[in-house]
């Protein structure tokens, strides 16, 4: 059992990893039936200010949680956070007016952002190098899954009610934490024993300041800071708005084209988590730069999947234009820890994790916001175009300036 649990932990979290993303996405595909009831959803700049408020306050706590999760027992905090999304979850079934919405919606940014810094040390903390990126790969299929199943919101939605959506979805995420209450357990001593840290002395030289104070001095994170945020405006852009996009160009109704985007986005990104995490592993222990490699090879096809995801019409193109881009964003998305462990002590990863994803939701909400604007003058096609270019200088940053030391990664 002791042999196998670091394996285990991955099939714990990856159902936690599902019920976050599935929570968050499935308002995305839920606007045509949730707008029936409350009127102000009928604008899309609205609709982007609803999903908009969770990203910002998503972002900003995520570096707090990852402060956090460095110095507390991370079972009862990831266990407390899906509590609570879960139960946040569940009173968004009981919302009458767009304002319980915008503020429920709030809450759930706070409880959620607690997660992933605290989940994916954890696994890094559980995995050595040889195992490192397939973990976390797999852990974000969960994500994957739950953008899928998220997707089904609508259609759910049309079936039932999307009162009804929201509070079976949250009682399933309440059950769950009681099962991690029993099953989650910490990893101890990890992030000591990592670092060396032997001494109060040396405890003393890791405290809040300190830590914050090697991370912005270290260029290479602030390197990373910037690869991680870039490719997360089109990365939340198919989050939020992708659905929305097929309906446009392919003009068919949300009931249809929210399963039919997320889906697609979310097996080509689990096939591309999976194959990332495989080659970057075997890949990092011949060369050190291997993950690097691995990661940019993910990014390059995000880019012209996005020009042919902005121009293009056809059923064919789009969906071959969206699995081209979760394909790649997976290999990208898998190898942010591994390589984030390539530069940051064990000690510091969770705020370093929180720093990096505050860069990466902020960079979400901006494009959020933008995207709201771009669909009300039916300019969103061309504005998911515009990314591509931006993320190619990401890519060459990234290739130009990023070079790991051997042996720094650690066990």
């Amino acid at each position: 059992m002791k042999k196998n649990y670091p394996w285990i932990l991955v099939g714990l979290l990856w159902v936690v990893a599902l019920l976050n993303y599935m929570d968050r996405q499935m308002l995305s595909t839920m606007k045509p039936a949730i707008q029936l009831d409350i009127a102000e959803l009928q604008q899309a700049t609205n609709f982007g200010y609803l999903m908009a408020i969770f990203l910002w306050v998503y972002g900003w706590m995520s570096p707090v949680s990852g402060l956090i999760a460095d110095r507390i027992n991370r079972k009862w905090l990831i266990t407390g956070s899906l509590l609570v999304w879960s139960a946040v979850t569940l009173a968004m079934g009981y919302a009458q007016t767009y304002n319980q919405l915008y503020w429920m919606r709030a809450c759930m940014g706070v409880s959620e952002a607690l997660y992933i810094p605290a989940g994916l040390s954890l696994i890094a903390d559980y995995h050595s190098s040889r195992t490192r990126s397939l973990a976390i790969g797999i852990h974000m299929t969960g994500i994957y899954a739950g953008q899928a199943l998220g997707g089904f919101g609508a259609t759910i939605a049309a079936a039932f009610s999307w009162q009804q959506t929201f509070h079976v979805f949250g009682l399933i995420g309440i059950g769950y934490a009681i099962v991690l209450f029993f099953f989650l357990k910490e990893k101890e001593g990890a992030r000591e024993t990592t670092d060396q840290i032997t001494s109060p002395d040396a405890l003393q030289r890791t405290s809040l300041l300190k830590g914050l104070g090697l991370l912005f001095t270290n260029i290479s994170f602030w390197i990373i800071l910037f690869y991680f945020m870039i490719p997360s405006l089109p990365g939340w852009a198919i989050k939020n708005w992708l659905p929305t996009l097929f309906s446009e160009n392919l003009h068919i109704e949300m009931a249809k084209a929210g399963p039919l985007a997320t889906i697609t986005t979310a097996v080509s990104s689990l096939l591309g988590v999976l194959a990332g995490g495989m080659l970057s592993d075997k890949w990092v222990q011949r060369n050190i730069r291997g993950r690097i490699y691995t990661s940019a090879i993910g990014i390059g096809l995000t880019i012209p999947a996005l020009l042919l995801l902005g121009l293009g019409h056809g059923l064919a193109a789009i969906i071959g234009a969206a699995f081209c881009f979760g394909f790649g964003f997976g290999m990208f998305d898998t190898n942010n820890m591994p390589i984030l462990c390539q530069f940051v002590p064990a000690r510091s990863r969770a705020t370093a994790y929180g720093l990096l994803n505050m860069s990466g939701v902020f960079a979400g909400a901006y494009i959020t916001d933008i995207l709201g604007r771009s669909t009300d003058a039916g300019n969103l096609g061309s504005s998911f175009a515009m990314l591509g270019g931006i993320v190619a200088l990401a890519l060459i940053v990234q290739l130009s300036f990023l070079r790991p030391v051997q042996g720094q990664e650690g066990v």
